[in-house]
């Protein structure tokens, strides 16, 4: 069941949303009256990836934007996925490649926000395999981990895979989750190697249990191991809700970049401080070392980067059969608009 992690935000109640879907249907603007509820789910609202979700309701940038928001955790972001198209949710902070995969599938939905250009990600190595594993290639037939089945972790491990010349089946696949049931897969065994994000990567690093294989976190790094940029963590939303909420989609955007500019301005102490002290388990400089891992990584005026928004799809489709068969009909640009960002106000 999803933990609810609920803030009221709003000067004033909405009237309460319709359940809505990604199919496209005529749906008069909101363009008057109380502003909706909007409900986002974030897969993983204690990873350092989706920082901004949680950030801006501890800068209070959604109540200075007179917006109520409920942010819903679930460290699986396909299930936070699934809730969005059942209606029970309006937006999900995850992986802007789902709306390439979702389109194949004939849903619309698009990055609103774009938190960051690059993965943030990083595929560890076991340190007990450091000695014969050097490449991705070495991995084969050997426990390669993700977050969760149909991931875009999943997705990652299987393009990176193929790109060394390694197939889905010879190797194997484990839904290693995140966090401590990553950590553990690691050190015990259950996994060689995987994809995972600060503070698990960190952690790891700090314990000396792993190694960092690919690094899928800077600019370079990422355009070396998957040929160009790869947009990732976003705010992404069904595209006909978009539609029929367009003041509810501005002040988000202008929120959010609110959040990234203080980001980009900020030391990683700093920003660590503004988080919720659970987030640091214990150990706040292990924290605050996960977001300046990571923090020079997020954009300061969620634009996406349209090349890389194309790259994704070649990415995709070195790892997934069926975005290889179906890329040539996926329409790039309707994955993502910048109709909202770049309306943001100066600062």
């Amino acid at each position: 069941m999803r933990k609810f992690l609920t803030t009221i935000l709003a000067v004033g109640l909405s009237a309460g949303l319709a359940a809505c879907s990604t199919a496209e249907r005529p749906t008069a603007p909101n363009t008057e009256g109380p502003l909706a509820k909007v409900r986002i789910g974030v897969g993983g609202i204690n990873k350092v990836i989706y920082l901004p979700a949680m950030l801006t309701e501890r800068l209070g940038y959604f109540a200075a934007e007179g917006l109520e928001v409920e942010l819903s955790d679930e460290q699986n972001g396909v299930n936070q996925e699934n809730e969005m198209l059942a209606g029970h949710l309006d937006g999900v902070v995850g992986f802007m490649d789902h709306a390439y995969t979702l389109q194949l599938k004939g849903k619309c939905v698009r990055s609103v926000v774009q938190f960051a250009n690059t993965p943030l990600e990083k595929v560890m190595l076991s340190s007990k395999d450091a000695a014969t594993v050097k490449t991705m290639a070495d991995l084969k037939g050997k426990k390669v981990g993700f977050t969760s089945k149909g991931s875009s972790t999943n997705a990652l491990i299987n393009s990176l895979m193929a790109k060394a010349g390694v197939k889905e089946g010879d190797f194997v696949g484990v839904a290693a989750g995140a966090g401590s049931t990553f950590v553990a897969a690691i050190e015990n065994g259950g996994i060689n190697a995987g994809m995972t994000t600060p503070p698990t990567s960190t952690t790891l690093l700090s314990k000396g249990t792993a190694t960092t294989l690919v690094d899928l976190s800077t600019v370079d790094s990422t355009r070396k191991a998957l040929g160009g940029l790869y947009p990732a963590s976003s705010l992404y939303m069904p595209c006909d809700w978009v539609a029929a909420h367009p003041r509810e989609s501005q002040k988000l955007a202008n929120a959010f970049v609110k959040t990234l500019r203080y980001i980009g301005s900020s030391s990683a102490e700093d920003i660590a401080a503004k988080m919720p002290a659970d987030y640091a388990g214990g150990n706040p400089q292990l924290y605050a070392a996960s977001i300046k891992e990571t923090k020079d990584g997020f954009t300061t005026d969620g634009v996406i980067d349209p090349d890389g928004a194309r790259n994704v799809i070649e990415v995709l489709a070195a790892g997934i059969p069926e975005v290889a068969s179906g890329k040539a009909s996926i329409d790039v640009a309707k994955g993502y608009t910048t109709e909202f960002v770049t309306k943001v106000p100066k600062a």
